[in-house]
């Protein structure tokens, strides 16, 4: 049986729907915002260290960089290592995207009794597909029955009862419980002993953009005393990087003020669609320039999006850009 597509494995293309010019007089492209903005619509690839807890983590880099406000993509247990988004101020509004693009972990999962290696690999390719789990009691949501798709369980290596793989799913799924359905197919039994996560949505493992809490402490402190804005490049990211695997749509600058008013977008503010958009998908709205504008949901395909020339195609669910950053170009509730 195939395997299910991951996120970040789906390939997707830019079709145009009409031409037009933007005006370098408003905005800035993300990765050329000055210093103060840059920070506020900034993101972090943060590498989580073993011991303090994903609020904890959030709590400290919020106190070292002196904000207001700060978020972070997908919780992680205290002993649990690796990539943890942090969203900056007024980009922890970014932070719903990342539970549509998935995660990747790798797992030292401890067997309770032997078993052959053939056999393991058997049980973990059966996992691969739409399961149902319910969080266990120490989870901060509500424990009730519900599905998560697991996108692939790439067996890696077996010592003795310690069993590595790397597993792909969906954002939300609890590994901890995963080790354990697979002990009990298994007829041993199984718990989780490590856990680093090694993707989550676009933010991935070994990438350059990764840094520790102590890299951000020495950047940021640099930055303060030399205000140099290349220094902040070297551990903040635009929030547009949170957004790489949404399906995006670009729009006229005509359209973005209303857009950031909260009007529903129209057929005639539109200038290109990627592919892949289905009813009812999250898409992100983006300028010429580069700049998301808001989170919507599409009310058609890619391919009706692109034959239309009036009406609603999506509704907007969160407004990214504050208002004015545009000039004013509209007179009713909807970006045309």
């Amino acid at each position: 049986m195939p395997r299910t597509v991951a996120p970040w494995e789906i390939k997707r293309e830019l079709r145009i729907k009409a031409e037009d010019a933007t005006d370098t007089a408003y905005g800035h492209t993300p990765e050329e915002r000055p210093a103060e903005e840059y920070i506020r619509y900034g993101v972090i690839n943060l590498d989580k260290p073993a011991g303090p807890t994903s609020h904890e983590v959030a709590a400290w880099l919020k106190k070292i960089m002196h904000l207001t406000r700060i978020g972070h993509g997908g919780t992680l247990d205290p002993k649990v290592t690796g990539v943890l988004p942090i969203a900056l101020e007024d980009a922890t509004k970014v932070v719903q995207a990342l539970l549509y693009s998935g995660k990747e972990y790798v797992c030292v999962m401890k067997l309770h009794g032997d078993s052959e290696e053939d056999r393991v690999k058997r049980i973990l390719e059966e996992f691969e597909d739409v399961i149902y789990q319910r969080p266990p009691l120490r989870a901060s949501v509500k424990r009730q029955l519900r599905t998560r798709r697991i996108y692939y369980i790439d067996f890696l290596e077996k010592d003795g009862r310690n069993v590595l793989f790397k597993v792909g799913c969906e954002g939300g799924t609890y590994i901890r419980k995963l080790c354990y359905d697979i002990g009990e197919i298994l007829g041993t039994g199984a718990h989780m002993q490590e856990l680093r996560r090694t993707r989550a949505g676009p933010f991935i493992e070994g990438s350059n953009d990764m840094v520790t809490l102590h890299e951000v402490a020495y950047w940021f402190a640099e930055w303060e005393k030399e205000k140099d804005e290349k220094i902040l490049r070297k551990f903040i990211q635009p929030m547009e990087t949170a957004l790489t695997l949404v399906p995006k749509i670009v729009v006229r600058d005509s359209a973005v003020d209303a857009l950031c008013h909260g009007a529903n977008l129209t057929a005639p503010g539109i200038l290109s669609v990627e592919t892949g958009i289905k009813k009812g998908s999250l898409t992100a709205v983006f300028t010429l320039k580069g700049e998301a504008i808001a989170l919507a949901k599409a009310l058609f395909s890619t391919e009706e999006i692109l034959d239309m020339e009036h009406g609603t195609v999506a509704l907007l669910q969160r407004v990214l850009m504050p208002r004015g950053t545009y000039p004013k170009a509209w007179k009713s509730g909807t970006a045309k």
